[in-house]
């Protein structure tokens, strides 16, 4: 079965085409990340009309590299929900409208499925059942994967997510948008054991999470010193610790409560070297496997959706089929 995935949610454009007997065939993405840089961060009316000017070329790139035609396509895929409303609407409409044209289904994909499901693009992918850390700029989530289509919720984050908090203290360090990744590198040149933050919620007896305080703690230790070059990278050293600290505790506690032996790390803070070594050890540790995303894959991109069609269209008795140009911004993962 050969699937065109479309990719809208936010602030990056993507299409990428799968097939079930081949896998991966052809992707392409688009970053906004210079549209929106001025203004320090996502301007979702400026995303939508972009997504509105790629997603067409985009399409037709992963085709030309393939060598194939529309008319080849068994089903398009796209990101119904969460995100930007009108981001959404792109994809849908585009993904719809095709689908309808070619007399094709179009199924729509939660895009945390996405990223849950992107491990299985490796040469080595992990196999259900197993415990999923889904952690990027808008979610923090434990979920416990069943199958293709049946995930349930184990832990949330109750205010900001790990990478809106990564985001927002790069802000509050005068990095550059967008702040995780230029945050990460600062650390590198940090000591962590300067500035002592605290671990919000890392001895609770659930599988919740907290970062909100996090990101007070930081803003305190600004205003407390002279914010020199090597006090920014111990902030941010410190921080990146912190938000490890938790993420891998958390991760240990679901893996003793579900007695299983696999994770899975998916999302752009997926990404973080700190963060893939110290759960490596705890792996190790603590005899469970850990599979992450390649790098390609952890931030928002058109191969996931592609992916999660192509299981939902194989795997799933309920395909979840969409013409009515809907989306949905908010969506529980857990109500498939």
């Amino acid at each position: 079965m050969l699937v065109l995935g479309i990719e809208t949610s936010c602030d990056e454009t993507g299409a990428a085409l799968y097939d079930s007997a081949s896998g991966l065939l052809a992707q392409a993405l688009y970053s906004q990340i210079s549209l929106h840089d001025e203004y320090g961060g996502v301007v979702p009316e400026l995303a939508s009309r972009d997504h509105i000017r790629r997603l067409l070329p985009l399409v037709s790139e992963v085709l030309c590299q393939a060598r194939l035609r529309l008319q080849d396509l068994d089903a398009i895929a796209y990101t119904r929900g969460p995100g930007l409303a009108g981001a959404l609407l792109v994809g849908a409409s585009v993904a719809t409208a095709l689908a309808m044209g070619l007399a094709i289904p179009a199924v729509g994909i939660h895009h945390l499925e996405g990223h849950l499901l992107s491990p299985l693009l490796a040469s080595n992918p992990p196999s259900f059942p197993f415990v999923a850390l889904l952690v990027s700029g808008g979610h923090t989530q434990i979920m416990k994967a069943i199958e293709v289509g049946r995930y349930e919720l184990l832990g949330d984050t109750l205010d900001d997510a790990a990478g809106e908090a990564f985001d927002k203290t790069a802000k509050l360090l005068g990095l550059p948008y967008p702040g995780g990744a230029a945050l990460a590198k600062l650390a590198e040149s940090g000591s962590a054991s300067r500035f002592r933050l605290p671990r919000p919620m890392m001895d609770s007896k659930n599988l919740d999470f907290s970062f909100s305080g996090l990101k007070t703690a930081v803003a305190m230790a600004c205003a407390g010193v002279n914010l020199d070059d090597q006090a920014r990278a111990d902030i941010a050293a410190s921080f990146q610790e912190a938000v490890v600290d938790v993420l891998v505790a958390k991760c240990v506690n679901a893996m003793d409560l579900t007695c299983m032996n696999t994770l899975v790390v998916a999302g752009g803070v997926g990404a973080n070297a700190a963060l893939r070594s110290a759960l490596d050890a705890a792996g190790a540790g603590n005899a469970f496997s850990v599979h992450y995303p390649a790098i390609e894959y952890c931030t928002d991109n058109g191969a996931m959706i592609a992916l999660a069609g192509a299981l939902r269209m194989t795997s799933c008795a309920q395909t979840n089929l969409h013409r009515d140009f809907n989306s949905r911004p908010r969506w529980d993962l857990a109500d498939q």
